[in-house]
């Protein structure tokens, strides 16, 4: 890699983990009392793909550890979010499933962080947007092919 393209990359790594950073925090504010953007990915995840899953298969999609994930869905289930039950096929592993309590909490969080998402949307221009998704979507699928 020649220093251009270098700087390129130290660059564009920067700025994702600035915008990264930022919207965490914004998020962290808007956000219910006691909602975690932990709690509401995995809710987001599990209302979109309206499916039960492992706790070992929300690791893997959240690229984190078990225990990671263990720990979060603990919370979830002690807030009454989420509904663990014993695999009937396997013992040994649990599956996870959205609770209606898990669905209006995730539709409040989604009503809370719309605005903000909104007015970035709307100072950017929904085609900047767009035409950002791809480059993005690309990078993550590449880095997840390297784990």
């Amino acid at each position: 890699m020649n220093s251009k393209q270098s700087s390129l990359a130290i660059a564009l790594i920067s700025e994702i983990l600035a915008t990264d950073q930022l919207l965490r925090s914004r998020l962290t504010r808007v956000l219910p009392a006691g909602m975690e953007i932990s709690h509401f990915s995995v809710l987001t995840h599990l209302a979109y793909t309206n499916a039960e899953k492992t706790p070992a298969q929300l690791a893997k999609t959240f690229h984190v550890t078990k225990g990671a994930m263990t720990n979060t869905l603990n919370k979830l289930q002690w807030a009454g979010y989420v509904h663990i039950r014993p695999d009937w096929d396997d013992a040994r592993r649990k599956m996870v499933a959205i609770s209606p309590a898990g669905r209006q909490a995730r539709d409040t969080a989604l009503s809370a962080i719309e605005p903000m998402i909104k007015t970035l949307v709307d100072e950017k221009g929904a085609e900047s947007i767009r035409a950002a998704l791809p480059v993005l979507r690309d990078m993550r699928l590449k880095l997840e092919s390297n784990d």
